[in-house]
């Protein structure tokens, strides 16, 4: 629809006035299926891919951890393809064009996704899992006067499994030990012929508490991926601004100039460079020192990410400065559209942020990605495939909204993001960002320390 709009002149407004309420209505149709779409594709081709290994053979095991890494490196390199060569061809060629081969693309997708249908591995829906986390907390509060269970009076709580169940027992654990409080059998609780509880709103299992326990520990790391974005916003944004007011000519003497929201293509190459060196040469260097099947721990992968990440944002505020003295003390190469100054300092500069950050991403988001689909019950994959989409785009409003308080609050002396960026002073803002980025990570320290992992008993976990 979106590429029809640009194909027949009938869905699109002439240039002389806007468009009419049915070439709206067409384009926003268009807007509402690919964001549909998007919400079917990407909560779920996380966990239906890592679907496909057996994760009861060590071979299986290491195939999922080698699977995030290799759907990322194929996710960015698409990235990388679709903000060069699709964006020349709409920009040089035909709008038309442009939009067709995406749509193009994504009609072979699903003919390859049918195809190959009837040799996945595809998991059967055992009905909503949010309802059974919902049970906890109702049965948990409808018992909230009575006594937790201590040791060993917790062996005495309601233990049952179902038969069919695709989701790993869980040991009992001490933590969020009001929730225990759903599994104790009372004397108005009734069980039916196979065992189950007759009211599951007043009785759930200790399984279900121990499945509700694994969501609500993932909760704190995912606070930290909000704030962990954040860096990464501003390297798709104010350094398309920075790149504007540097000299963009691809070598001395060169006519030609490179686009400035194409600097953040290094980001992408920088991750998909490192992604085949993280997973063919280190990680099984580490392991065999480590003994872990991913060299690492999940968390500890994050955690350098992390590092990274406002590293990242120190590295973009010192660039900022030196161009922005740059562009005030010396000859410069002319103005922008909006009459900043432009600085004669290369672009090229701008790559090394660039590339920290995108070695971060390689670390931080790929890393998330796994351990929300290893802590997550069985049954809730789909919905930890959503957590990182949704990490990120509360980070989105997030960025908006601190960018609001840095105007609102700089504006009366020196605005530290006004559009000429040579009257700003962004790399303040770049450093505002780091210090919440450090802040960020010694809140993840304490969040790992604390964090237990799925099926690991409290007698066995290890920091």
């Amino acid at each position: 629809m979106i590429a029809l709009t640009a194909t027949f002149s009938v869905l699109h407004p002439p240039q002389c006035c806007g468009p009419t309420a049915g070439q709206l209505a067409f384009l926003l149709g268009g807007l509402v299926l690919l964001v549909a779409g998007a919400g079917g594709i990407r909560p779920c081709n996380f966990a239906f891919g890592a679907d496909q290994f057996d994760p009861t053979t060590e071979s299986g095991r290491r195939g999922v951890d080698s699977f995030f890494n290799w759907y990322y490196f194929t996710l960015t390199f698409a990235i990388m393809v679709s903000g060069t060569l699709i964006v020349y061809v709409q920009s040089n060629v035909s709008w038309a064009i442009g939009f067709a081969i995406p749509a193009g693309l994504m009609a072979l997708s699903c003919g390859l996704l049918f195809m190959g249908s009837r040799i996945y591995v595809k998991v059967s829906p055992q009905g909503s899992p949010l309802t059974s986390l919902a049970q906890v907390i109702v049965a948990a509060v409808r018992k909230w006067r009575m006594k937790v269970p201590g040791q060993p009076e917790f062996l005495k709580l309601f233990n049952y499994v179902p038969q069919k169940s695709i989701n790993s027992k869980l040991p009992h654990t001490f933590q969020f030990r009001c929730l225990d409080k759903a599994a104790v059998m009372t004397a108005g609780d009734r069980l039916d012929a196979d065992g189950s509880a007759s009211n599951p709103w007043r009785l759930c299992s200790l399984q279900q508490v121990e499945e509700m326990k694994c969501v609500v520990r993932v909760i704190p790391i995912w606070a930290s991926a909000i704030a962990y974005h954040l860096a990464n916003a501003q390297n798709h944004t104010y350094t398309v601004f920075q790149a504007l007011q540097m000299d963009r000519h691809f070598s001395k003497g060169s006519s030609f100039q490179i686009p400035a929201a194409s600097y953040t293509v290094f980001s992408s190459l920088s991750l998909t460079i490192w992604i085949p060196i993280y997973d063919r040469i280190l990680v099984p260097a580490v392991r065999r020192i480590t003994h872990k099947e991913g060299g690492i721990t999940v968390l500890q992968r994050v955690g350098i990410g992390l590092v990274l990440s406002f590293t990242s944002m120190i590295i973009a505020g010192l660039v900022e400065e030196r161009r922005r003295n740059d562009a005030l003390t010396k000859p410069t190469l002319g103005l922008t559209a909006k009459g900043g100054a432009i600085s004669s300092m290369s672009g090229f500069w701008l790559v090394p942020q660039l590339a920290v950050g995108g070695l971060s991403e390689a670390f931080v988001a790929i890393g998330l990605v796994e351990f929300y689909y290893k802590q997550f019950p069985e049954n809730m994959r789909s919905i930890a495939g959503a957590f990182s989409t949704t990490a990120s785009a509360l980070s989105s409003y997030l960025s908006g909204f601190l960018i609001s308080v840095v105007h609102r609050i700089t504006e009366s002396s020196s605005d530290w993001l006004p559009e000429d960026l040579n009257k700003g002073r962004l790399d303040y803002y770049y450093y505002l960002i780091a210090a919440l980025g450090a802040l960020n990570f010694g809140y993840f320290l304490v969040c790992s320390r604390w964090f237990r992992y799925k099926g690991v008993s409290d007698e066995r976990q290890t920091c």
